[in-house]
């Protein structure tokens, strides 16, 4: 199935070209989320009227994620965590915690534009690499850390106090 793409889509194509899909792919998601449509004279035609208003889009959320990707690279998170014997992580730190922590600083982040291969199960200083746009990546510095004291503090042991003589407990 031939497609004109109305955006630039990831591992696809830009904003103008004619791309080959499978007729699944282009009648199921790209069609239907206004991401391409169908390669003909008709639309050829109807494609060139309008992409100069796509391209004008396209630039504004090129800006809007190079403005985004700014304020993120010269942020710096650091995310407090539970451990245990050893500095061994309870659980892992995720991208929605990043996402979460960026939230904190002002900076609003979709959990799914933060590549992470693998949750981080370490402390330590991360570099984590975050997709806002197809062109435009950041780079955040993230600081896992102890939270707070992690022994666990002592029980109230028995106090040694009589009960004052005279008095009885009772039961």
């Amino acid at each position: 199935m031939k497609l004109i793409l109305r955006a630039d889509v990831e591992s696809l194509g830009r904003l103008g070209q004619i791309v080959t899909v499978k007729p699944g792919y282009g009648r199921n998601y790209l069609i239907p989320q206004g991401l391409a449509m169908p390669a003909s004279e008709a639309s050829l035609k109807q494609f060139e009227l309008e992409k100069k208003k796509l391209q004008a889009k396209a630039d504004k959320l090129r800006t809007g994620a190079s403005d985004v990707a700014e304020r993120i690279n010269n942020a710096a998170i650091t995310i407090a965590v539970r451990v245990g014997e050893g500095d061994k992580l309870y659980g892992s730190v995720t991208s929605a915690n990043i996402a979460e922590a960026l939230a904190e600083q002002g900076i609003e982040i979709d959990r799914r534009k933060i590549v992470l291969a693998d949750p981080i199960r370490a402390l330590g200083q991360f570099e984590v690499e975050i997709k806002l746009h197809p062109d435009v990546h950041a780079a955040i510095k993230l600081s896992v850390v102890r939270e707070g004291h992690t022994e666990e503090q002592p029980a109230p042991e028995a106090t040694d106090e009589q009960p004052a003589e005279g008095t009885e407990q009772q039961a």
